[in-house]
């Protein structure tokens, strides 16, 4: 029999992780061939965003590192992550006989280089993987899942990410897709994702000088929603030692980083801090059947799902007022002195109000909005639609223990944040 901490915690647990190999440093794109040749493989996809793609500080030294390995650049990604946008690229890929993928850039072009893989390795023509995605919300990942042990379809096509944003989603295997009619092959518009063990990439490349060269204003929005990363993997109902420790590290050094980068310091070593804080934040925290994210992630959708403000400004206003709310409910273990210390405020007498001042500090420092009503966000009329929104996320799942958040309750946070 298990016995449970006081804290409400479950002591036992099982990690099943299986991390993409990770090349890290400035200049690490140089060995882009390398990596590729040590795997076995031929020649790659870059698939990017238009910007990039015509950001000659970016793409060329992706594609000199890539050398003759190099089959092509797609370069028509977009925020809204159209399942249209991957089965371009999916022909792309087809057309160019690469048997890898790069995927440059932010969240955005990671998906659709993911949904261009599944598609890749399946037999669903566009018009039935629309129907397949309005149906389901998702499409069938060959060789993963269900479909474990398989042979029907083809395999899946290794990706390489490179991030050029702090968001961290560069060791996920969860993708985020969306379908409209007036571009996809469906007849309703539908918002879902990919999710799979197997869709975990082959390798990330962290370079900070191509980092360097992505505007302030996105590498602040993508840094808050790495930060929350680290914030609630400590406080997660699923938090093992390991994330505990990798989370923690990464608080630190996203701390010293982020404080570095609103005073103004944009050198390169700043950057690598903050890197090195963004991929230990995300070690470990998406693993097969479970995710550490939780009530600021929840936030985060539902924000960003029913109205046009950005995630990480969404997250920027939310954090404080939803780590006050869980740091007031007396039967919830949210972990304040193991955030504090991360945070280096642990001497503070009140460590829940040290480490809410800490990440509001940060926040501010990274010029972020702090009021939702300062963002494209929901007016106080459509927050109970918002708080219910919140409610029904999957990652509300992860919550810390002890909370059981009612309507009411998401709803005031949300007027605190207004």
């Amino acid at each position: 029999m298990t016995e449970t901490h006081p804290s409400g915690r479950d002591p036992s647990f099982r990690f099943d992780y299986h991390p993409a190999t990770i090349r890290f440093g400035t200049g690490s794109v140089d060995d882009l061939a390398a990596e590729l040749e040590t795997r076995g493989l031929e020649s790659a996809l870059v698939v990017c965003g238009s910007t990039v793609g015509s950001t000659p500080t970016v793409i060329e030294p992706v594609k000199a590192g890539l050398g003759d390995r190099l089959a092509g650049v797609f370069d028509e990604t977009t925020p809204n992550k159209r399942l249209s946008t991957a089965l371009e690229a999916r022909d792309r890929l087809h057309a160019t006989d690469a048997d890898a993928i790069v995927a440059l850039g932010g969240g955005s072009s990671l998906d659709v280089a993911t949904a261009a893989s599944v598609l890749a390795a399946s037999d669903l023509g566009s018009a039935a993987a629309g129907r397949e995605f309005e149906e389901t919300g998702t499409l069938p990942v060959p060789g993963g899942g269900e479909d474990e042990g398989k042979d029907d379809d083809g395999e899946l096509v290794p990706i390489v990410t490179i991030p050029t944003t702090l968001a961290g989603a560069e060791l996920s295997h969860v993708a985020g897709l969306t379908a409209h009619p007036n571009c996809c092959p469906v007849d309703e518009a539908v918002s879902g994702g990919i999710s799979d063990p197997a869709l975990t990439p082959a390798a990330a490349v962290y370079d900070p000088e191509l980092v360097a060269t992505t505007p302030d204003s996105i590498l602040a929005g993508s840094a808050m929603n790495g930060f929350d990363k680290g914030i609630e993997t400590l406080y997660a109902a699923n938090a093992t030692p390991i994330t505990d420790a990798t989370a923690r590290h990464g608080l630190e050094k996203l701390e010293d980083g982020l404080r570095a980068f609103g005073d103004g310091d944009r050198g390169v070593e700043t950057l690598e801090t903050i890197l090195e804080g963004i991929v230990l934040v995300q070690y470990g925290i998406t693993r097969p059947g479970e995710t550490t994210l939780s009530i600021v992630h929840a936030f985060g959708h539902a924000l960003t799902r029913t109205d046009d403000v950005q995630q990480g400004a969404a997250h920027a206003v939310v954090v404080p007022h939803v780590l006050e709310y869980l740091f007031d409910e007396p039967a919830v273990d949210a972990r304040s002195g193991m955030l504090a210390n991360a945070l280096g405020v642990d001497d503070a007498a009140d460590h829940d109000a040290a480490v809410i001042d800490a990440v509001t500090e940060i926040r501010d420092g990274l010029g972020l909005p702090s009021k939702l009503r300062n963002v494209d966000g929901p007016q106080p009329e459509a927050f109970e639609a918002v708080a219910e929104a919140v409610l029904a996320d999957a990652f509300m799942a992860n919550a810390p223990p002890g909370l059981d958040p009612t309507v009411e309750e998401i709803e005031a946070i949300l007027e605190a944040a207004w």
